[in-house]
């Protein structure tokens, strides 16, 4: 069952698939402790469920978990959904497998966070929440846990990689995937341009998924 989006709730689109891939392929035992951060519809958190983990699901957006908890419930799948700021409700716990599929769009100033473009507006540089994770995830990993992350090329994987690294995880790229812009991109591609992100002909933006390891 495809889960469905409330109107104000990121839908599951190429990142999210691109996620779940990347999930399908991790080696998870039996009630692997998972925790997936800005849930939206529950769509990751859900194939992490399928999959036997025990999946604990995070978002800022009330709707949001609103929409994970029904999704969760018409699946018939456990899923612990929760409320809160990125890993403020899960302060003190550690897991197996972290997941995210966090926003990553560069942002004009003018462009806020607030409703639906929390889901993808992330400054001026794309790495608002990229950043956090960067600094805040590595503590929550168990020996041999594993962060799973899908961003933009626009909003700089090799920092992401460079920051992973410096704080002892075992970081590589594991998946690419070009895909032609949606309605975001194509309506800030001149604004994109001017800062050297794009090329004047680009109509497909890069995704990547980021695997970082605590090594046992």
């Amino acid at each position: 069952m495809t889960p469905f989006a409330l109107p104000g709730v990121y839908a599951p689109q190429g990142d999210t698939d691109l996620l779940v891939q990347s999930l399908r392929r991790e080696p998870l035992l039996p009630q692997a402790r998972v925790l997936d951060l800005g849930t939206g519809t529950g769509a990751v958190a859900l194939a992490a469920a399928r999959l036997g983990a025990k999946v604990t699901a995070v978002d800022i957006s009330w709707r949001a978990v609103l929409n994970a908890r029904i999704n969760a419930a018409l699946a018939r799948l456990p899923l612990r959904v929760m409320r809160g700021r990125l890993l403020a409700p899960v302060s003190g716990r550690s897991f197996d497998l972290v997941l995210s599929n966090p926003p990553y769009v560069p942002s004009p100033a003018a462009d806020r966070r607030r409703g639906a473009a929390r889901s993808w507006n992330a400054g001026h540089d794309g790495r608002l929440v990229l950043d956090r994770i960067c600094r805040d995830v590595p503590a929550l990993l168990r020996a041999g846990g594993v962060l799973l992350l899908v961003q933009s090329a626009l909003s700089g994987p090799e920092k992401t990689l460079r920051l992973l690294r410096a704080a002892g995880l075992n970081t590589q790229v594991v998946e690419h995937r070009r895909i032609v812009f949606g309605p975001i991109l194509r309506s800030r591609s001149n604004w994109l341009q001017s800062r050297g992100l794009l090329e004047d002909d680009d109509e497909k933006e890069e995704l990547v998924i980021i695997r970082a390891e605590r090594l046992p």
